[in-house]
């Protein structure tokens, strides 16, 4: 796992997905970086615009976030394509956030798959290494954000990129290890003092507690928060917060320190 960016007990970057129609502003100063929807199941050459300069005053590092083209479902339904197809729709994604990124002289430093893409770059690995391998062709630069443990991590350092283990404040996860799927009750943490005691496990234990009560051995360097969760900018404040009390400094995994 030469490729992978390490984690540091003590550090974490806290990231959101943005650019997806949800108050941008009002959360970007809690994060150390951010994953744009960048036309698939979000967005539009106006909003990442809009995004991507919100972010740069802050310091906050800016990614790609594509997904199943698939506005309907909001990127949350997996889609009968080929790996041709996903690979071309991805790269479709990200060159859109580049060029946006070109005209407001920001700069694009991960790509992080969305919602039923994620999940399935989690599970198939034939999925995990078209995206993969697409970005690595096209973008050999950019880091792979996913979550900690899957089989995209490991298609990414494969293709010779640098990989970033993700894990998340404000969902509920399962004994497997899998996040529990939306929709069932308790699946999102709407409580934000619920959401920051997780982000403090994640860093200081290197653990998530199951729906069971189980504890789950996680190692990230990236804690992800969901901009259309129902109170967002809220749990954000309070992660953050209680990240800092904690004596844990929030730092982008490009290297970029956080605002104190």
């Amino acid at each position: 796992m030469e490729n992978a960016v390490r984690s540091v007990k003590g550090e974490i970057d806290l990231n959101a997905d943005l650019g997806e129609g949800f108050d941008d502003a009002a959360i970007l100063p809690y994060l150390s970086s951010c994953s744009i929807a960048c036309g698939g199941h979000a967005g539009d050459a106006r909003t990442m615009a809009a995004t991507l300069a919100a972010a740069r005053p802050l310091g906050v590092a800016c990614g790609a976030h594509p997904g199943y083209p698939d506005r309907a479902s909001f990127g949350r339904r997996e889609l009968p394509m080929t790996l041709a197809e996903i690979s071309a729709s991805v790269l479709e994604q990200v060159d859109a956030l580049f060029l946006a990124a070109r005209k407001s002289a920001a700069t694009i430093g991960h790509v992080k798959p969305h919602g039923a893409l994620y999940h399935a770059c989690n599970r198939r690995r034939d999925t995990a290494r078209a995206l993969a391998e697409a970005i690595a062709r096209r973008h050999p630069s950019l880091a792979i954000v996913g979550m900690a443990g899957s089989i995209l991590l490991e298609e990414a350092e494969r293709a010779g990129l640098r990989s970033v283990a993700e894990a998340f404040a404000d969902r509920l996860y399962l004994e497997d290890g899998t996040l529990a799927p939306r929709g069932t009750s308790g699946a999102v943490h709407e409580s934000a003092d619920k959401a920051a005691a997780q982000a403090v496990d994640i860093v200081r234990e290197r653990r998530v507690i199951s729906a069971s009560g189980v504890p789950l051995p996680v190692d990230a360097r990236t804690i992800c928060l969901h901009g259309d969760t129902p109170g967002a900018v809220g749990i954000a404040k309070a992660v953050r917060e209680r990240l800092l009390s904690a004596s844990v400094e929030i730092k982008s995994f490009a290297g970029r320190p956080s605002r104190a």
